[in-house]
């Protein structure tokens, strides 16, 4: 299994940014997948995930109405859409799957077996 991140850049308070996780290895279909964030010195943050029981997706508080998750199965990619973005929105940004049967809410648990190498997300003026 492996997970690659990108598209973490540098982006304006207000700005928007998608970042795509490639994922080989594994067909997407059968893991739940999402993303995480973390800033250091703070706990890991789920962001959002996409349940591999129902294909149900779960979005932290903090990014509801803000964020998009989804997936294009042809290229087994995952993607973060992420607009009106604000400075509690940096961070590194880390692509996570996982093969066991799981709800979208267990993206509230960084418990995950297998992580990318994280892309890092800066919001400045």
């Amino acid at each position: 299994v492996q997970l690659v991140e990108s598209g973490g850049t540098l982006v304006q308070p207000g700005g928007s940014l998608r970042l795509s996780c490639v994922a080989s290895g594994f067909t997407m279909d059968d893991y739940i997948i999402g993303w995480f964030r973390h800033v250091p010195g703070k706990e890991r943050e789920g962001v959002s995930c996409i349940s591999n029981i129902d294909r149900s997706i779960y979005y932290a508080d903090s990014v509801k109405g803000r964020f998009t998750i989804s997936r294009d199965a042809a290229k087994n990619t995952l993607y973060l859409q992420m607009n009106n973005l604000n400075f509690d929105d940096a961070g590194f940004y880390f692509c996570v799957a996982d093969e066991r049967q799981r709800s979208a809410a267990m993206c509230r648990y960084p418990t995950f077996r297998n992580w990318g190498q994280g892309t890092q997300v800066t919001v400045s003026s």
